[in-house]
């Protein structure tokens, strides 16, 4: 039994090609922009691993370096370090007379399948209970 464990962390992207499997995955996808040497992402930093700790395989928590991925901060329009974007797939939508039909006739009803969507964006400091509400939200669920 080993007397140090290792904690889990923040997946690191290396590339923007790294988030396609993460996306297809269906789970919500947690990006924090940051920087090195930037005071409130070094803040943020043991936040978001706390993050990745609390809803593990639920969810993923990745944190990308607009310094070191290229085209990062261009791809999600990043001004300021920390931003935070949550990925997500939209709630699927039914309209008003599918809504109708189903209940009339008792059967099932066609919806419209999400897409993968930037479901929450802020920049700066964020309280953890904000992410984790916004995680939750969006079908994380807490591991511990």
């Amino acid at each position: 039994m080993a007397v140090f464990s290792r904690k889990p962390k923040a997946h690191r992207l290396q590339s923007l090609g790294e988030l396609d499997p993460m996306l297809k995955s269906g789970k919500p996808v947690l990006l924090d922009f940051m920087q090195v040497g930037c005071g409130p992402c070094q803040v943020m930093d043991g936040i978001v691993n706390e993050l990745a700790r609390e809803y593990g395989d639920s969810a993923h928590i990745v944190k990308v370096d607009v310094g070191k991925v290229a085209g990062a901060a261009q791809a999600f329009k990043v001004r300021s370090t920390p931003t935070f974007v949550l990925l997500g797939t939209a709630p699927a939508k039914q309209s008003k007379k599918a809504r109708q039909r189903a209940e009339k006739h008792g059967g099932p009803s066609r919806t419209k399948s999400g897409k993968i969507t930037p479901r929450w964006r802020t920049s700066g400091l964020v309280k953890k209970d904000a992410l984790r509400k916004v995680l939750e939200s969006n079908g994380a669920r807490s591991v511990g």
